[in-house]
């Protein structure tokens, strides 16, 4: 008995001692010594806890053992903390752009195609293509703006068009004008309008720098004109001017200013600039030069295209 209470297996400190007791057998008058049932089950259930303890810890350390032969195959593979970091970077980014396509309207996308062929609705949205609401005002603002003239089968263009001089003479040059496209017949009569009211006034002296005797006054107070100053300023007129000609995109007329001013040309870019954003879109215009663009002379047959206005 001292043998087996001295063994390991029921060391004080790791299992406690069960309990014994003292009976008396009656057949035979000697006394036994016998373990009480409750300690024979705190035993049982010792040694029970004992073994779930023992797997649970034989489980972690397997764990613990998974987890570092990852840790070393992520290792092995080559790829750094940084790497693992710019690949996560990458995959969320990929996800935010996939959510964006997602989510995006249909009626920006078309938009944002049509901007590849129209420089004037690409002038209209700017830098605001990729962001619908952005888009939505700009459009929205343009619309404000135009108005009902919105609604015209054609209309002007945003644009400035670009002014240049090829060797320009006052007295014997042509004036070119591309426009972004073949113009109809209303468009022909409608521009020629414009350059027929230009010469007309040329024609009555109306550009005579030698004349301007408000451009400089104020008009908060009744301003004085000198009409016997205005009679005895030496005339200046226009001398003559040629039908407006158009060949597919390309306009152009001939003129003589003749004793006109120079600023003639500026009231008539004046005159071209608000024509081309609310009417009719225009390229260019330019001042001098015999031949732009396909222009082929002699061809006037309106099967090819030509058109013009008689002044």
């Amino acid at each position: 008995m001292q043998t087996l209470l001295g063994c390991s297996y029921f060391h004080p400190q790791i299992f406690p001692l069960p309990s014994f007791s003292l009976n008396h057998c009656s057949n035979h008058g000697k006394t036994y010594l016998q373990w009480k049932t409750n300690s024979y089950n705190n035993l049982t259930a010792i040694r029970a806890s004992s073994s779930t303890s023992i797997d649970s810890l034989e489980e972690e350390d397997h764990g613990n053992r998974g987890e570092r032969v990852t840790d070393v195959a992520a290792k092995g593979s080559g790829t750094s903390a940084r790497g693992r970091r710019l690949l996560k970077l990458r995959e969320e980014k990929h996800r935010r752009e996939q959510q964006r396509l997602h989510d995006y309207p249909s009626w920006a996308k078309v938009l944002e195609d049509a901007c590849k062929n129209d420089l004037e609705l690409r002038a209209v949205l700017g830098d605001s293509i990729g962001n619908p609401e952005l888009m939505r005002k700009k459009v929205e603002e343009r619309v404000r703006k135009k108005g009902r003239d919105l609604q015209k089968s054609k209309t002007g263009s945003v644009l400035a068009f670009k002014v240049s001089f090829r060797d320009f003479n006052p007295l014997d040059s042509y004036i070119w004008v591309e426009l972004f496209g073949s113009p109809s017949d209303r468009d022909v009569d409608l521009f020629g309008s414009v350059i027929q009211a230009w010469y007309v006034m040329g024609r009555l002296g109306a550009f005579n720098s030698s004349n301007l005797q408000l451009a400089n006054s104020s008009m908060e107070y009744n301003p004085l004109y000198d009409a016997d100053k205005g009679l005895k300023v030496m005339p200046s007129s226009f001398h003559d001017i040629s039908n407006v000609e158009f060949q597919d995109n390309w306009g152009r007329f001939w003129v003589d200013l003749g004793t006109s001013d120079v600023f003639a040309i500026d009231v008539l870019l004046n005159c071209l600039t608000v024509l081309s954003s609310e009417y009719l879109g225009i390229q260019q215009v330019v001042f001098g030069g015999r031949k732009m663009g396909d222009w082929e002379e002699g061809m006037t047959s309106s099967e090819d295209g030509y058109k013009f206005f008689e002044i």
